[in-house]
């Protein structure tokens, strides 16, 4: 004589708790994702978009008319910022301020000293391999301003 278990039925109440679980899961993942978003997120690009907007034409034309191209470096604990004329000419500007961090979040942002060389602008930096930013605003000689975001890649 063999005695066999019942075999459980699945209920709606075992469908009940799989969903729900699943659920719970999903949203949970949700909710962390979306806090973390937040709390890692460096903040603003400008205080008033819609007065940033009003000057963005005027701007981007006097930038144009500069004719500049930059470029960014980065060897030997130096990153090295290169501003260039239409001609290919060093270019150097009345005024250079500078933050350099990481595209995703500001726990590494540093503010270089950048120096004329005669040929481009260098100064120390310890950085690590990855994606960099530089957020630089130049001054022409002449006044006008000149920012730009440049892209600089470490490797490692």
């Amino acid at each position: 004589m063999t005695s066999q278990k019942p075999q459980r039925e699945f209920t709606g109440r075992h469908a009940l708790m799989v969903f729900g679980g699943a659920f719970a899961v999903i949203i949970g993942v949700n909710i962390t994702l979306a806090v973390n978003a937040v709390r890692t997120f460096p903040g603003l690009e400008v205080n008033n978009s819609y007065v940033a907007s009003q000057e963005f034409d005027l701007r981007r034309n006097a930038q144009v008319a500069l004719g500049w191209s930059v470029y960014a470096t980065a060897s030997d604990d130096q990153v090295k910022l290169a501003i260039t004329d239409v001609d290919g000419n060093p270019v150097e500007v009345a005024k250079l301020t500078a933050t350099l961090g990481r595209a995703t979040h500001v726990n590494d942002d540093q503010i270089p000293d950048f120096q004329f060389d005669g040929k481009a602008y260098v100064a120390p930096a310890q950085l690590g391999a990855g994606n960099w930013n530089i957020r630089m605003v130049a001054r022409a000689k002449n006044g006008t301003e000149f920012s730009q975001r440049v892209i600089l890649h470490v490797r490692g």
